[in-house]
């Protein structure tokens, strides 16, 4: 838990005490706008938009912590948690690093290289990969073996020939490449930045049906996929669960007469091949096993790795387009209820209390705040002529026409409050002859939301500086 603490008290600048107090006040059930509100004292004056990162972090890197302690144990399990490899799993960062660390590790069910390994033909794998001088189909006579016959009668794994052996000796590789955390992370972050993200008509839809037509712009469409807008992403991505559109992640030099990274039936090789490659360490250079080689890389991105990095990358950019998408939203409708609901006219605020007063605000017809002040007319201070002369200067000086009175604790007395003051400053324009000032009238109104606002990271943005 300290490491956590340290962690997030960096990433905020907080000092690390302030971040265990708030930890505290979470883990005890109170939520970020009563943090931020009313217990500035214990977290050190916290505002509300660290506390909400800190929250955020917080439910991460505890998650983060217990999938580490899982992995860990799981590894453990299985004797093979070396010194090296616990290192490596203290240091990843994110979830993702994880478990890219364990995939080698995971259980799963039996795979073909796994048969292979059983078979006894890995020592023939790690033989042909360190030295590809070695003729391969000489190396593999001596690892072929009659076939299997399973206790119930059924064939079992069938080494008998030359082509089977080095077919397991593929898949041993291959395997073995995929699950290189360094590897696939390079990959994915490649395939990232230069990638793209192409789109075309499912064959047999019919493109005037209405449920198809409104996705004809992206019939035959690429661009990449970092870079794609998220309105584009998101039509693309629907278009493929409504199986109009078949998408597809493309390496950069793919052109359109290729459907996919993954499904080239060429036997030049790809980018993503080439740079499984280098990551290796191996080069064609014509020697007796390099071909074979060749088709364990070329197998390790077509069949081990396109659909897999394919599928997160997509996932990343629908979760970078649902996030967009959801502040243009958000945009919108803050817009929309932020619309001045009486028109253009100055209002003062009135926030009703007791003991910690009234608290006021003046705004222009425009919305902008242009005052604020705090009056005591209620107990124990009882300065119900201090706050009247208070308001009165205030509805003066800015204009006021419009009083909104929140419907909170002390509401009622402070309805009476506006309405005292409503009627003096109406008898004072009888007096001086001015009609100006008869235009004042109040309303109460809910206060439903106006704490959790308050204390939210958006007033913060929007009203810097006032409580």
């Amino acid at each position: 838990m300290q490491d956590i603490i340290h962690a997030i008290a960096a990433e905020i600048g907080a000092r690390e005490s302030q971040i265990r107090a708030a930890v505290d006040l979470l883990d005890g059930g109170a939520t970020v706008p009563f943090i931020a509100r009313y217990r500035k004292e214990a977290t050190g004056g916290l505002d509300d938009a660290q506390l909400r990162q800190l929250e955020v972090r917080l439910a991460y890197l505890r998650e983060l912590e217990e999938r580490r302690a899982a992995v860990s144990k799981a590894i453990d399990e299985q004797g093979l948690l070396t010194d090296a490899l616990r290192a490596q799993l203290a240091a990843a960062q994110t979830k993702q690093e994880l478990e890219d660390l364990y995939l080698p590790f995971k259980k799963k069910r039996q795979t073909r290289a796994q048969i292979a390994r059983d078979a006894g033909i890995a020592p023939l794998a790690d033989r042909l990969f360190a030295d590809p001088a070695l003729d391969p189909f000489a190396e593999a006579q001596a690892f072929t073996r009659p076939p299997e016959l399973l206790p119930d009668g059924k064939p079992g794994a069938d080494f008998s020939t030359v082509a089977a052996v080095l077919d397991g000796v593929r898949d041993i590789l291959s395997e073995r490449w995929a699950e290189d955390p360094a590897l696939v992370q390079s990959l994915r972050e490649w395939l990232w930045a230069e990638g793209l993200l192409r789109s075309t008509k499912v064959d047999g839809k019919n493109e005037n049906d209405p449920e198809v037509a409104k996705f004809r712009d992206y019939f035959d469409h690429a661009e990449p996929i970092a870079r794609m807008p998220s309105h584009r992403a998101l039509a693309v991505l629907r278009g493929r669960a409504l199986e109009v559109l078949d998408a597809r992640l493309a390496q950069p030099e793919l052109t359109s007469s290729s459907p996919s990274a993954g499904a080239g039936k060429s036997d030049t090789p790809s980018l993503a091949e080439g740079r499984i490659a280098l990551h290796l360490g191996w080069n064609h250079q014509g020697r007796a096993a390099d071909d074979l080689l060749r088709k364990c890389v070329a197998w390790t991105w077509r069949v081990k790795l396109s659909l897999s990095t394919e599928r997160d990358l997509f996932a990343r950019l629908r979760e970078q387009a649902e996030q967009v998408a959801i502040k243009v939203f958000g945009d919108n409708l803050r817009d929309l209820l932020l619309a001045a609901p009486a028109g253009a006219r100055a209002v003062m605020g009135l926030d009703p209390g007791i003991r910690t007063g009234v608290k006021v605000a003046v705004v222009d017809a425009t919305g902008k705040l242009v005052d604020t002040a705090t009056v005591y007319p209620h107990e124990p201070r009882r300065d119900w002529e201090g706050a009247l002369a208070t308001l009165a200067s205030l509805c003066e000086r800015h204009g006021v026409q419009l009083i909104a009175i929140g419907n909170g604790t002390a509401s009622r007395e402070t309805d009476r409050l506006a309405a005292e003051l409503i009627q003096r400053i109406k008898g004072a324009g009888d007096a001086a002859g001015a009609t100006a000032a008869r235009a004042i009238e109040k309303v109460v109104v809910s206060e439903a939301g106006a704490s959790v606002y308050s204390a939210s990271e958006y007033a913060s943005q929007e009203l810097p500086g006032v409580d």
